[in-house]
């Protein structure tokens, strides 16, 4: 092979590495306003990517901060006069880093949401990426999930669940979970729909009876919501 030429897939190569090519699969994003209110964009993206080069090749951005920043997506810009702003998750986990340093999976949702946020400036996890993030983690790391449920709670919706969250273990509320691993309690209640946790995890998400029976039948049924149930 001729020098140049050889030179020539050298540097190729290299700006594949640097975009993430290797990494192959790929990742969800989704773009909302208001708390998942109103959906804009769903797309597929490579895996591999970081958040901010997957968002620039399917949305319109502006950025700041040498590009580590979204100033406006879609045409809607963040506002400190509006207190309203762009914010991402992953996995509905919220990013504990910029959009530009962090390197999508496989199997991932990069979520951004435009809302306000003076009331509630840090919203640490919602529910609305379900089953995430109990199947892809965050960054790549993943924990083991306990299901739990009280006594007036059907097995079977918990076993339902179990199952669409790889749940290393079922079983009644009382039951020693392992440290470290991530919760999902079925509680009395319809409504009730609920998460906290940090971007390292663990997770714990609160469910109630009637919910659960509709989440394990569509698992869909909150997508896109940072709470409750519709």
């Amino acid at each position: 092979m001729r020098p140049l030429a050889a030179a020539a897939l050298f540097v190729a190569a290299l700006s594949l590495t640097g975009c993430g090519a290797k990494e192959g699969g790929n990742a969800t994003l989704w773009v909302t306003r208001d708390r998942g209110g109103q959906v804009l964009l769903v797309r597929s993206v490579p895996a591999g990517l970081t958040a901010m080069q997957a968002l620039d090749r399917v949305a319109e951005i502006k950025t700041s901060y040498g590009g580590r920043y979204v100033q406006s997506l879609e045409g809607v810009s963040g506002s400190a006069t509006s207190q309203r702003d762009w914010f991402y998750f992953v996995n509905g986990v919220e990013a504990d880093r910029g959009a530009a340093e962090y390197r999508l999976h496989p199997g991932d949702v990069e979520w951004w949401d435009y809302r306000a946020w003076m009331r509630e400036p840090h919203v640490p996890v919602v529910v609305g990426a379900f089953p995430e993030p109990f199947l892809h983690g965050y960054a790549g790391k993943h924990r083991s999930t306990a299901v739990r449920y009280r006594p007036s709670v059907a097995r079977g919706s918990a076993e339902r669940i179990g199952r669409l969250v790889g749940a290393a273990s079922v079983g009644p509320a009382g039951r020693p979970v392992a440290a470290g691993s991530n919760t999902f309690e079925i509680v009395p209640g319809r409504r009730i729909f609920r998460a906290w946790g940090e971007a390292r995890g663990p997770w714990h998400f609160e469910i109630g009876a009637g919910g659960a029976r509709r989440l394990a039948a569509n698992p869909g049924v909150a997508r896109f919501r940072f709470r409750g149930l519709p």
